[in-house]
C-alpha cells in the first residue's frame, strides 16, 4: 500500500503552529533568567550539583554514573543496564516493593537505568520530602543487595527484550548498522546488550561491575527543584562523603573500523521497508558538533524538515523520516532513515539519496536555517522545563566531561551555525554511508 499523502494544508497548518510554538519557547527561555547553578566537590572527588528552583514544589535528583556500553565488551554486554536494573530492586534494608513504596510516599518516584555514556539513578518527590528521598538515593546506589533469584528475574526479562528486537525491522536494520559502524566497540549494540553475552551475566559479574564503577570519582549526584545549595552539600556529605575514594575503570574501546559505503539487505517480517543511511559522526567535543547537529535539523527536524516535506508530504513515499545524530563522547554517528512501503522501496532509496546529495552540493537558504536553528533551541528549551529534565542534563554533561556549562556554550555555538557550515559538514559526514535495508520477505 502506497503511504497516503496528507493534505498540505492541514500539514502546513500544523508545522506553522509547531514552529511558532519552538519559537516562542526559544525566546522565552531567552528572556527568563536561569536558576544559578553551584557545584560542590566533596573531599572523596565525588561531584555534587545543586540548581535552586523554587518556582515549582517539586525536586528532582539525577545520580549520574560513569557507566554505560562505552565501557562494555562483547563478552559483557549489557551489563550496566543490568545493574542499573537492580539497584533499585533491593538494598539491605528494604526490597523492591519497598523502594517504590517509599518513594511513592514521598510523592514521586525512583528508577534507574544504564545507557551509552552515563547510566542514572533518577528520582522525584514533593520539595518537603527531599532529604527523605536523596536518602533513598543513597540507599540504593550505596547498599544494593542484587538478590541472586532477583537477578536471574531480571536477567531473563531483558533476554526477552532483546529477541524481541529481532523480531522488528527498525531495530534488526540499526542493530545491524551499529555493528557495521562500530565493530567490537561498545557503541555497537544497544544498551539493552547482545543475548549471549545477558544470559552468562550473574550476580558476582555485576559486584565486580558495581565496584568498578561506583567510586565517588566516577558519581555525580545532580540536584533541582526548591532546595538550597548548602543544605543538599551537607545532605550530601552526610550520606556519601564516608564512601572511600577509589580509581576510574579502566577504559580501552576497541578501535572503529574505517567508513564504508557498502549496502545490506535483509528480510525481516514486517508490513514496511526501512531504509537506514548512517557513517561516522563528530564527538561531542568537536568543532563541527553543532553545525552537524543544525545539518540533522534541517533534514530532520520534525515537520519542518526537508525529509517530511519531500519525501512524505510531496512524494507521498515514506510512513516515517528522521535523521538521528545522538550526542557521544567519543565518535558516533548521523542516521538517515525512511520507513515505506515495500513496492516503493527502490524509489523511496533514489529520493532519500537526493536529498543526501541536495544538501552537500546546494547551500540551506538563510528561512532553512533559522527554521531548523527554532526546530533546534526550541525542543532543547521545551526539554528542559521540568526539574527532572534539568537534573538529568547538569548530571550527563558533568559525567561527560564538558561541564555542566556546556549546554549553554552549545546554544550559542549552535546560533553561530551558518549555511557555509551546514554545507561543509554535509560534505564531511554524509559522502560515506553504510546502508542497511529491511524488508519483508518476498512472496
Amino acid at each position: 500500500m502506497t503511504p497516503r499523502r496528507p493534505r498540505a494544508r492541514r500539514r502546513i497548518a500544523v508545522g506553522l503552529v509547531m514552529l511558532l510554538a519552538l519559537l516562542g519557547a526559544v525566546q522565552a527561555w531567552a528572556q527568563v533568567p536561569s536558576p544559578a547553578v553551584s557545584r560542590i566537590r566533596l573531599a572523596n572527588g565525588m561531584t555534587v550539583l545543586v540548581r535552586e528552583n523554587p518556582t515549582a514544589p517539586v525536586v528532582a535528583i539525577s545520580l549520574g554514573v560513569r557507566m554505560g556500553t562505552r565501557w562494555e565488551t562483547r563478552a559483557n554486554a549489557g551489563i550496566s543496564n543490568l545493574l542499573q536494573l537492580m539497584v533499585v530492586r533491593a538494598t539491605a534494608r528494604l526490597n523492591g516493593s519497598q523502594i517504590v513504596e517509599a518513594a511513592d510516599r514521598m510523592g514521586g518516584s525512583i528508577d534507574a537505568y544504564g545507557d551509552v555514556d552515563f547510566s542514572e539513578i533518577a528520582a522525584t518527590a514533593l520539595s518537603r520530602h527531599w532529604v527523605e528521598m536523596l536518602e533513598l538515593v543513597a540507599d540504593v546506589a550505596l547498599r544494593p543487595s542484587l538478590p541472586e533469584g532477583t537477578v536471574q528475574a531480571v536477567r531473563d526479562f531483558l533476554v526477552r527484550q532483546i529477541r524481541n528486537r529481532g523480531d522488528k525491522p527498525y531495530d534488526v536494520a540499526l542493530d545491524t548498522l551499529g555493528a557495521h559502524l562500530f565493530g567490537e566497540n561498545g557503541y555497537a549494540w544497544n544498551p539493552l546488550g547482545l543475548k549471549e553475552s545477558v544470559e552468562r551475566l550473574d550476580r558476582e559479574a555485576l559486584l565486580a561491575q558495581y565496584r568498578r564503577h561506583y567510586v565517588p570519582g566516577q558519581m555525580v549526584l545532580a540536584v533541582s527543584g526548591r532546595v538550597k545549595a548548602a543544605e543538599v552539600g551537607a545532605q550530601a556529605g552526610r550520606l556519601f562523603g564516608a564512601v572511600p575514594a577509589g580509581p576510574a575503570p579502566p577504559l580501552a574501546p576497541a578501535p572503529l573500523p574505517p567508513p564504508s559505503s557498502a549496502r545490506d539487505v535483509i528480510e525481516v517480517p514486517g508490513a514496511q521497508a526501512q531504509i537506514l543511511a548512517g557513517g561516522p559522526a563528530p564527538a561531542l567535543t568537536d568543532p563541527d558538533y553543532p553545525a552537524v547537529k543544525v545539518l540533522s535539523a534541517v533534514l530532520g527536524g520534525g515537520m519542518a524538515g526537508r525529509f517530511f516535506s519531500e519525501l512524505r508530504d510531496k512524494q507521498g513515499l515514506a510512513y516515517t523520516t528522521a535523521v538521528q545524530y545522538p550526542t557521544r563522547i567519543d565518535r558516533g554517528h548521523i542516521l538517515a532513515q525512511i520507513g515505506t512501503a515495500p513496492e516503493n522501496l527502490e524509489k523511496s532509496e533514489a529520493a532519500l539519496r537526493h536529498e543526501l546529495t541536495r544538501i552537500q552540493q546546494e547551500p540551506v537558504s538563510a528561512e532553512d536555517l533559522r527554521v531548523a536553528k527554532a526546530y533546534l533551541l526550541g525542543n532543547l528549551a521545551m526539554d528542559r522545563r521540568t526539574n527532572a529534565r534539568q537534573a538529568w542534563y547538569l548530571a550527563s554533561f558533568e559525567a561527560a566531561g564538558v561541564g555542566y556549562e556546556f549546554l549553554d556554550r552549545h546554544v550559542a555555538q549552535v546560533r553561530q551555525v551558518t549555511a557555509e557550515d551546514v554545507q561543509r559538514v554535509a560534505r564531511r559526514y554524509l559522502q560515506t554511508l553504510r546502508t542497511v535495508i529491511a524488508r519483508p520477505p518476498a512472496r
